[in-house]
């Protein structure tokens, strides 16, 4: 039982991690390079 619980909680962990860095790559794209992109002009609102 402790071998399954094991693999059940690394795969959460990883998968934690993926989450983590999927919203902080996309946070950043929102909050950061969009409004420069749009204050440049490149991007028409």
């Amino acid at each position: 039982m402790t071998e399954t619980n094991n693999k059940l909680i690394n795969w959460f962990k990883r998968l934690g991690w993926a989450g983590f860095f999927f919203f902080l790559i996309k946070g950043l794209t929102l909050y950061v390079l969009l409004p420069y992109l749009i204050a440049r002009g490149c991007i028409n609102k």
